[in-house]
């Protein structure tokens, strides 16, 4: 098992690669992964209780966005910007998704960035198995 901050990405479990999220981009509170199906696989620094209306959330609104585009194609990431913070979510290509709750000024591209690397270790691990 490999972790985020080496510079290849390789295959983690979803604890430890939420883990790792977290160092290496401090601006991130909490953050969540959603299996295809919207079920949580796993979470950091979400409040007990909440983890799983996170999950379902992201995976509706993931959804509902995709239903504006008239290509019929699927989205694959959405930021929203809140009062005191943003709420970024990614859409990998094995259908799972990540999202992530944020403080202010946080940079959209390098969360982006993060959040794509650390699906990308998960869907390595989902290959391997």
């Amino acid at each position: 098992m490999q972790s985020l901050h080496l510079d290849t990405v390789g295959p983690v479990e979803p604890a430890r690669a939420l883990a790792d999220l977290v160092e290496i981009s401090p601006q991130i509170e909490a953050a969540a992964v959603v299996t295809g199906d919207g079920e949580l696989a796993g979470s950091v620094g979400v409040p007990d209780g909440r983890a799983s209306v996170l999950a379902r959330t992201v995976r509706e609104l993931l959804e509902g966005a995709a239903g504006f585009r008239h290509d019929g194609g699927r989205v694959t990431q959405l930021h929203a910007e809140l009062a005191a913070g943003d709420v970024f979510a990614v859409a990998g290509a094995a259908e799972r998704a990540i999202v992530a709750v944020t403080r202010e000024r946080a940079t959209p591209g390098l969360l982006f960035y993060d959040l794509k690397r650390c699906l990308a270790a998960l869907e390595e691990e989902d290959a391997e198995e």
